[in-house]
């Protein structure tokens, strides 16, 4: 699943639309549509993203010996 998928299933989930996502990071609705469309979002970005709706992001990755490289 791309991150623009994931990020308009949590807009559903939040009762946002992508309009009002884009307005809280303060972006014009045509600026977060082509984020969207260009699959372009930093891990920053997508931590603010968690911040605005109220959820909690993490990124990490996992190694074969089981260590979590989180960013």
């Amino acid at each position: 699943m791309s991150v623009s998928e994931q990020i308009k299933i949590l807009c559903i989930k939040r009762n946002l639309s992508i309009t009002e996502l884009g307005r809280l990071l303060g972006k014009s609705p045509q600026a977060f549509s082509q984020k969207l469309k260009r699959e372009t979002f930093t891990v920053d970005e997508l931590k603010e993203i968690a911040h605005v709706t109220g959820c909690l992001f993490e990124g990490s990755f996992i190694t074969p010996e089981g260590e979590k490289v989180t960013y």
